[in-house]
């Protein structure tokens, strides 16, 4: 797979560069989440086929609430690196 850029840099340019590294952290964080077993109902009572995509919606925003809190610092190394490659 290869990513390429124009070479102007703009804030625009480096605003969607930010965006998208912190969209790959919350999607890390939220396979995170699912693998350690957030949001799973363990009962007799449980919701289903319906009830695990409605737990992928809830680990989907407490990934994104935890990247916007400062998250564990994936996207930032991704938007540095990310960032030299318009340079």
């Amino acid at each position: 797979m290869q990513i390429t850029f124009s070479q102007s840099t703009s804030l625009n340019n480096s605003s969607k560069i930010r965006h998208a590294a912190e969209r790959l952290e919350a999607g890390y964080l939220s396979q995170i989440f699912k693998s350690a077993g957030l949001g799973e109902m363990k009962s007799e009572f449980s919701g289903g086929a319906g009830e695990e995509h409605f737990a992928s919606f809830l680990r989907d925003e407490q990934a994104k609430a935890v990247v916007r809190a400062g998250g564990i610092g994936l996207s930032e190394h991704l938007y540095k690196s990310l960032s030299k490659m318009t340079k």
